[in-house]
């Protein structure tokens, strides 16, 4: 009976370590406002597996969920956009996988749930992420007491997808400052508007032909100045999906304007590895990030 007890005391105790470790909270994005650029649909949003990976689909309801910094709190924080080619959002392996490992960092880290353009949702698709992006880092600053944040030390961080979006939310500066970055994280993202990518923002984003002026507004090595962000950029040189000539030219010209810059390019990882794999060593990466943030280099 007394080991019995003692079993389950030591299992109760596990349970409660690892439900601390990787506790978090979960906020509506527009809970009690009216959603931007929303119209009344029918989808129902799901999980399920698309590339070997769990992904979200058919978001209409944003959220942040927040993972609240463990151990010494650096009073760093970030919001982490996934990516998803705009169709969906691969919210598990480039969303909490990350958090947790910032959090247990010291780094507070926000998962966007972003919603995802599409025209059955909004009569303006391509504005939903990034009104999203915005209020997500409004939002995380608005509740800075609570998780012991610097409010002026707040980042937004993007893959392939995200990374895009968290690269317009970096350069695309709103009036309200409470929604821009003050660093940004850039993995294996798009940064200019070559053919292939207007194809892509056009069928994925848009879902119409772009204009000029937002062919010119979606090339961000064109848009850099002296006021960009400090970024950390990520990228390997197999990726067959976006060039690492994207990360290489935007990391060339934030130099260029004296902006500070990091940027780590693998040589095997291809597209989508999240975190990393410790077999090609773009695991690596995670480390060398938080060393970034830590040490108060942008």
């Amino acid at each position: 009976m007394m080991k019995c007890l003692l079993n389950f005391l030591l299992l109760f105790s596990y349970l409660s370590a690892t439900s601390e470790c990787f506790s978090q909270d979960e906020f509506k994005l527009w809970e009690r406002q009216v959603k931007p650029f929303y119209k009344d649909n029918n989808l129902v949003e799901e999980v399920s597996e698309i590339y070997g990976i769990r992904a979200v689909f058919n978001v209409t309801e944003p959220t942040l969920t927040v993972y609240r910094a463990k151990g010494e709190n650096t009073g760093k924080a970030v919001v982490i956009c996934p990516g998803g080619g705009y169709e969906f959002e691969a919210i598990y392996h480039e969303g909490y996988d990350i958090a947790m490992v910032l959090s247990k960092a010291g780094i507070t880290a926000a998962v966007l749930k972003y919603r995802l353009p599409n025209p059955k949702t909004s009569d303006k698709p391509h504005l939903v992420p990034l009104t999203d992006a915005r209020r997500g880092l409004q939002l995380l600053r608005e509740k800075a007491g609570e998780y012991g944040i610097n409010s002026s030390h707040v980042g937004i961080m993007g893959f392939s997808a995200g990374s895009h979006l968290a690269t317009a939310v970096s350069l695309w500066k709103s009036i309200d400052p409470t929604e821009n970055p003050d660093f940004s994280v850039l993995v294996y993202g798009v940064t200019t508007n070559k053919p292939g990518n207007i194809k892509w923002l056009e069928e994925s984003l848009f879902y119409r032909k772009i204009t000029d002026d937002e062919i010119k507004q979606n090339s961000f090595v064109d848009l850099v100045s002296a006021a960009t962000p400090p970024t950390f950029l990520v990228h390997a040189y197999d990726d067959d999906v976006c060039h690492i000539s994207e990360s290489s030219e935007y990391a060339d010209k934030l130099s260029a304007h004296g902006v500070t810059v990091e940027m780590h390019a693998f040589k095997k990882g291809g597209h989508g590895f999240g975190g990393g794999r410790s077999e090609d060593g773009t695991d690596q990466w995670l480390p060398l990030l938080i060393t970034w943030i830590k040490v108060d280099t942008y």
